[in-house]
């Protein structure tokens, strides 16, 4: 997301907002083009942070008044996602490193409950290589 806000010159928008005057009617016409620019680049960032949401997310960020109040309501919404996904994987590892073959359970059952668990490990982030998953089945 970095990469695509720095691209478009919008990043120090989202992250540190633009200074918005009290007084317009007092600024210098220096000031005013530089505040109009600011204004711009804040839209321009809204939207493309509303260009990347779903109908849920959207829903989160809809109150917002510029592109830094609404990156900082998906910051807080999904800390609780990134919470739950750190305790998925760490269940996960438990499982994982926990694996062993029942006495009437066929190798073929094995290997599948072994490659399920891997699967869902690779799919909330964990990085596994192959000689990981080989020793998790000897």
């Amino acid at each position: 997301m970095k990469a695509l806000f720095g691209s478009q010159d919008v990043w120090e928008i989202v992250e540190n907002d633009y200074n918005k005057p009290r007084g317009e009617a007092t600024l210098s016409q220096t000031q005013r083009d530089s505040l109009k620019d600011s204004r711009k680049r804040d839209k321009k960032a809204f939207y493309l942070i509303y260009q990347g949401l779903d109908d849920d997310a959207f829903e989160k960020i809809s109150e917002a008044k510029s592109s830094k109040e609404a990156c900082d309501k998906l910051r807080t919404s999904y800390k609780g996602a990134e919470q739950f996904n750190k305790v998925r994987l760490q269940a996960l590892r438990g499982e994982s490193e926990a694996l062993y073959m029942n006495d009437a359970e066929s190798i073929y059952d094995y290997f599948s409950r072994v490659l399920t668990i891997s699967n869902q490990l690779r799919r909330n982030g964990e990085k596994l290589d192959d000689l990981r998953i080989v020793e998790n089945i000897l």
